[in-house]
């Protein structure tokens, strides 16, 4: 039987995730203070606002759902050897031809051309995942998508890492379906600041500031965490509004940081960041994992478990 125990930081990334679903992407603050007006709690709402896809309450991403796909390979797969290549048929059979995510393409471009008036039905397939698809079917060595820099990449090495954090190992998973630069750093380093939290480290984000300083590789991350560093006293929605609401590094991490750093515990950080708008599923991933790993599954709010649909699978491997 798959025993890790440290899997409760994947169940903190996924109930992060299913939390922040149902606003998903919505971009315009004046639509987003209308749908949370007079809510006590803005997690896990029953109704979808998302603009552009809509699925049931309590399912996750499509960035969760790439993490998903990794912890059912794992599950699955009893020689570390085949990980690699059961995870790309995984990935086709998740999201490819047949499955809901695939039929949804034809969807986009019908509703594209009446400009968004309703969300599409179903779930949403990224553009790494389109391509990783594509690449797998040309038998490319590597297969990740390398034109958008998202957290793709993260939400597939974290279950992953969570058994095995061989850096090079992590990064051939990363690249399977994000084979960008930022991809890859923005990712490794979500991942260690994880790590740091997990291993009680005091401050995890200043430690791995001060551990890679000097270290060419983490430059960008580096130089965008001192960024944020500087705005820990600013207004959490107008720093993500500064850094950029979207799904893309170097903005959707450190929208992130900011939630963590001006942050006590996972619910305010969770709550703080679906308040943010935009993508906030790609924030609570990374988000969700780092309290998870920093206080436990206990900080993780049970009756958001509880409402979470793949956290029920998660539970069983669970120490």
């Amino acid at each position: 039987m798959f025993i890790n125990h440290n899997l409760h930081i994947f169940l903190g990334a996924t109930v992060a995730d299913a939390a922040a679903r149902p606003l998903h992407w919505v971009y315009d603050p004046v639509k987003l203070k209308k749908y949370i007006k007079n809510k006590k709690d803005i997690t896990f709402i029953s109704k979808n606002k998302s603009p552009f896809y809509d699925i049931r309450t309590g399912n996750v991403s499509g960035y969760n759902d790439i993490g998903q796909v990794m912890f059912k390979t794992l599950l699955e797969t009893h020689k570390n050897s085949k990980i690699l290549s059961n995870f790309k048929k995984n990935i086709v059979k998740n999201f490819g031809p047949g499955s809901k995510y695939w039929k949804n393409l034809k969807l986009r471009k019908k509703y594209k051309k009446i400009k968004w008036k309703k969300p599409m039905k179903g779930p949403w397939i990224h553009q790494n995942i389109l391509e990783t698809i594509k690449n797998i079917k040309l038998k490319k060595k590597i297969t990740g998508g390398r034109k958008v820099n998202e957290s793709d990449g993260f939400c597939a090495s974290l279950p992953y890492y969570l058994s095995d954090n061989k850096i090079t190992n992590v990064k051939k998973i990363i690249k399977t379906v994000a084979n960008g630069r930022l991809s890859e750093q923005f990712a490794l380093a979500k991942l260690e600041i994880i790590q740091n939290a997990l291993n009680g480290v005091k401050d995890p984000v200043k430690f791995f500031l001060i551990k890679h300083s000097k270290n060419k590789y983490f430059k960008d991350v580096t130089s965008n965490l001192k960024k944020v560093a500087k705005d820990i006293n600013q207004p959490h929605i107008a720093t993500v509004k500064k850094y950029g609401k979207a799904c893309s590094y170097p903005g959707t991490f450190n929208g992130s940081i900011h939630a963590i750093l001006t942050s006590k515990n996972y619910k305010t950080a969770i709550t703080k960041l679906i308040k943010a708008g935009g993508c906030n599923c790609s924030r609570a991933n990374f988000v969700g994992a780092y309290f998870a790993a920093l206080k436990g599954i206990k900080g993780i709010p049970k009756t958001w478990i509880k409402k979470t649909n793949p956290a029920k699978n998660i539970l069983k491997y669970i120490t």
